[in-house]
């Protein structure tokens, strides 16, 4: 048993950019992780992905990208080497392998061992834990699909897939059209699968606009920086659906727009999103064109939003023109598919995930899992999170978000233990454009 003032739980980006501000503090703390740093990095993603931000938009406390090609997308592997770079610049402390199995509340009543931290690799207490393992807890497997007959067909989630050649023969039914989903539906299609895409609520977007990145307009006109205290609906504005986007490093198809569009013409078949599957039959709801109407009008809207920013601050004569994307084509898609008659061998859910928190013996979880919290802070005093969805601000779950969240965070759990608050300084502020 070792005590210790903090313990991070995750040595993600989101735990390292913790780990480096406690750290500038001259703060004890230990970062445990299951697996290596980066682990989902590592062992959940396919081979091929590339981030959604451009490198530029790479940056952690005290560190960003500094490569040759700024405007480009780091790859799995090119990441999980800049966060292994970024842990030793400063000596993180981290502790592979060591798989969290309960943080709940210590015995007695001292400050200084709060919290119980039991792990494979020992057992911390710890006046402070900070929960920092992001956004994704556990793949959502929709409840219509709990009839679908296993023996014949796949069921395999988008955390599991690596690459056309790793599923089994036959066509494949992929669910779900946000990123993850396009861009396995996009992969599977190339290689020279047949693919059908079930599509549900989804957030249509171009690379770039005006001849910018999509995220340079997002950053800029405060839309990243809008908080969840700005928005009507936080219910909602968490629920937003990841972007329909691609990073890749090839020049020619770096700026290539990803959408419904490009995949039908390609020959991929749209569907509604799925109702049911009745052993391999599957249903579709009648919903493709309202679905698609929705997120071609809300695309629009935040268009018309960038052009009208431009206008306002005088930059029209600066930039290039874009063509608008083009609507999406919608005829009768189908109701309902046989698996077994249309060769169907895989179904590939990339339907979100959903929080997951097994080990977490502590009042602080709200009805659908999620950790209750405020700017990172829980009801439990001394435990916090860092890199949820929509945390505070908009980017809170994404790489470039969390040194803001983690410079609230360790300055309130600096302030709280009487030192001095400088941690999130330089880190979590800057100028801030009215969102357009």
């Amino acid at each position: 048993m070792t005590t210790i003032d903090t313990v991070v739980v995750g040595a993600g980006h989101a735990g390292l950019a913790v780990s480096k501000l406690l750290t500038d503090a001259g703060r004890e703390h230990v970062v445990l992780d299951r697996g290596r740093i980066g682990h989902r990095w590592r062992t959940e993603r396919w081979d091929s992905l590339h981030l959604l931000t451009p490198s530029w938009m790479t940056r952690l406390p005290g560190w960003s990208y500094r490569g040759p090609h700024p405007d480009g997308y780091l790859s799995v592997g090119s990441f999980v080497g800049y966060l292994e770079a970024y842990a030793a610049s400063f000596g993180a402390p981290v502790v592979d392998g060591a798989t969290v199995h309960e943080v709940a509340a210590a015995p007695g009543d001292r400050p200084a061992r709060r919290y119980r931290v039991v792990t494979s690799r020992g057992t911390w207490h710890a006046r402070h834990v900070v929960i920092a393992t992001g956004p994704h807890g556990t793949p959502h497997v929709p409840a219509g699909l709990a009839g679908l007959d296993t023996s014949g067909v796949d069921l395999v989630t988008s955390n599991s897939y690596r690459n056309p050649g790793r599923l089994g023969t036959g066509g494949v039914l992929v669910v779900g059209a946000s990123a993850s989903g396009m861009q396995i539906a996009d992969e599977l299609n190339r290689a020279g699968r047949e693919v059908t895409l079930a599509v549900g609520r989804h957030t249509r977007m171009p690379r770039r606009h005006r001849g910018l990145d999509i995220f340079w307009w997002l950053e800029n006109t405060g839309r990243l920086a809008r908080t969840i205290d700005e928005v009507a609906d936080p219910v909602a504005a968490r629920g937003e659906t990841s972007l329909q986007l691609v990073g890749r490093d090839d020049p020619e198809r770096a700026t290539e727009d990803l959408d419904l569009g490009r995949l039908q013409e390609q020959g991929v078949r749209l569907v509604g999103r799925l109702d049911t599957v009745d052993g391999r039959t599957a249903h579709f709801r009648d919903d493709l064109a309202a679905t698609v109407g929705a997120a071609d009008a809300n695309l629009h809207q935040l268009l018309d939003s960038l052009d009208h920013f431009v206008e306002r601050i005088g930059l029209a004569g600066q930039l290039w023109d874009s063509p608008r994307p083009r609507p999406v084509a919608i005829g009768t898609p189908r109701r309902r598919v046989d698996l077994r008659a249309e060769g169907i061998g895989t179904v590939l859910v990339a339907s979100g995930y959903r929080p997951h928190h097994p080990w977490l013996r502590l009042p602080i979880t709200g009805p659908d899992g999620t950790v209750r919290q405020h700017r990172g802070v829980t009801p439990a005093e001394g435990v916090y999170v860092v890199g949820q969805r929509f945390q505070h601000r908009r980017d809170s779950g994404q790489i470039d978000g969390a040194r803001h969240d983690a410079g609230s965070v360790v300055a309130h759990l600096l302030a709280a233990s009487g030192a001095r608050t400088t941690a999130s300084a330089g880190y979590g502020t800057g100028r801030r454009e009215p969102a357009a």
